[in-house]
């Protein structure tokens, strides 16, 4: 079907800790998301602005399975920030404090943390160099990379880098030097990390697709459990983000990450933004 039909077509806008998102509720009406509504929507001047698009259906085992899309059109098989925002929103739909969510990434458990957080598992991490995928076998402890950075997968691709101020680094140029590595034939999200302590991290975010941005849940996931990985942290850490803080928690069940959402606007796009699409 075509997505530009005569009818609004509702959306809400959420965010966690400034990553932000622009969600679809295909539950009840059907909405073809192409490459191409991806990137208008992700337009912040022309559309809406987003890091990312999420698409609810009821296909799946789970409550709701939700698709991924970046700002520049291209899909994600997980982001946590915005797993966490709707398992929100459809628990508070439900009257529930606990749902089970599907993605490209696998089937992840949300919770109600308390005092206005959610907690989500968001499955076990990628270490081996074929699943996360590289371009060649290696040890992903320490890549043959300038830096030395760390390789993980989260459903997603990652490399973490651990320097001595994240906020020292110029994001903008690093970020995409690495986001194209030819060691990342699917691309890669980029961190940059120091340690604040044994249970506290400072990171920086690059995202694949999108560039810089104020958080990532993916990304948090990564980063605690490279740090993990190389000694430098616990296996449940703080990491303070450019827009606020999330709880990595790495257990044997998987990564639980804990940390705000918010529902910021409901509204719907219009026909005659729709069809120029």
């Amino acid at each position: 079907m075509s997505i530009a039909t005569p009818s609004d077509l509702p959306f809400m806008k959420m965010h966690g800790l400034g990553n932000d998102f622009v969600v679809l509720d295909a539950r009840a009406r059907a909405i073809a998301v192409t490459p191409a509504l991806a990137l208008a929507l992700g337009d912040r001047h022309r559309g809406l602005g987003f890091d990312q698009l999420a698409l609810i259906t009821d296909e799946g085992p789970g409550d709701a399975h939700l698709t991924f899309y970046n700002s520049d059109g291209s899909t994600s098989a997980a982001c946590g920030n915005a797993t966490r925002c709707i398992a929100r929103f459809l628990m508070d739909e439900r009257g529930r404090d606990a749902l089970t969510l599907t993605t490209d990434r696998g089937s992840l458990r949300a919770e109600d943390a308390g005092q206005g957080l959610t907690r989500v598992n968001m499955g076990a991490p990628q270490l081996d160099w074929a699943d996360i995928p590289l371009a060649e076998e290696m040890d992903t402890l320490e890549l043959p990379i300038e830096g030395g950075p760390t390789a993980t997968g989260m459903g997603n691709p990652h490399c973490t880098f651990f320097v001595p101020d994240a906020d020292a680094v110029a994001l903008e140029a690093f970020g995409p030097r690495y986001e194209h590595h030819p060691l990342y034939p699917q691309r890669t999200n980029v961190q940059v990390a120091s340690v604040i302590g044994p249970d506290h991290l400072r990171m920086r975010v690059w995202e694949r697709g999108v560039g810089a941005t104020l958080a990532s849940g993916s990304s948090s996931c990564a980063t605690a459990v490279a740090a993990a990985r190389r000694g430098l942290t616990g296996r449940a850490v703080r990491i303070d983000l450019d827009g606020g803080t999330l709880m990595i928690d790495w257990r044997d069940d998987g990564v639980w990450m804990t940390g705000p959402t918010m529902h910021v606007a409901s509204g719907t796009l219009t026909a005659d933004w729709l069809a120029q699409i």
